[in-house]
């Protein structure tokens, strides 16, 4: 017996007892799906930081909408949200690296 305690894909359970195992869930209340999904959000960055796999990016964007459903906001509402922020602060694209600023009088 392997023990994870983590939330895992919807299918997960499915695939696991597809290959003559048992697997023991439960669902989480909105109070701990909530505190799961920021965890999983973590494990997942560290995954794509530790070998830049495209994939990864995949299972962090699925995090991030999970994190989006559990607070009520949509996709079209997110987007909007990001494109403002784009708007008034600009994106990536110009791999802009700050080295300093310099201050009045220094």
């Amino acid at each position: 017996m392997k023990i994870y305690n983590k939330l895992v894909r919807d299918k997960i359970p499915e695939i696991i007892n597809s290959d003559n195992r048992l697997a023991i869930t439960r669902t989480l209340n909105d109070s701990e799906y909530l505190n799961e999904l920021n965890k999983k959000l973590q494990e997942e960055v560290k995954e794509y930081l530790e070998d830049n796999n495209v994939e990864e990016l995949a299972d962090i964007v699925e995090v991030i909408y999970g994190i989006l459903i559990s607070k009520k906001v949509s996709i079209e509402d997110f987007e909007i949200i990001r494109k403002n922020k784009v708007d008034k602060r600009g994106a990536f694209n110009k791999k802009i690296f700050l080295e300093k600023v310099i201050e009045d009088g220094q």
